[in-house]
């Protein structure tokens, strides 16, 4: 069974960079589109960004449009979030899903996340 794991969370200043890394075990994420999604204190998941299994991306938060950029490296299993120019409202728990399309349902179940921290 596919299993997610996140990674690469941690606490930075505002305007520092973090990227973040969902590696897979248990099965390959070629068939998969994967997600982004944060989950800040007090607040929803919401999504972030996804790219397809061709490498089409789709943004979703509109806040971190320009600073966050997902890619994927099939060779290695993974799919990435480069996370740049980081502001406190950034501050979430930060999970990987994967979808057999983007903004479709996630398939499996959610992992433990990785707590983003930004602050000064």
């Amino acid at each position: 069974q596919l299993r997610l794991v996140e990674s690469g969370g941690g606490l930075v200043q505002p305007g520092g960079s973090l990227r973040l890394s969902c590696a897979a075990s248990g099965g390959t994420l070629d068939y998969y589109a994967i997600g982004w999604f944060r989950r800040a204190p007090g607040k929803e998941r919401e999504g972030v960004s996804c790219i397809t299994r061709s490498g089409v991306i789709t943004n979703y938060a509109d806040s971190t449009k320009g600073r966050f950029s997902i890619s994927r490296d099939n060779a290695k299993n993974t799919v990435y979030l480069q996370m740049n120019s980081l502001k406190p409202d950034d501050t979430a728990v930060y999970y990987c899903a994967a979808q057999y399309y983007c903004s479709g349902p996630v398939v499996g179940s959610w992992g433990q996340g990785t707590q983003v921290t930004v602050s000064s």
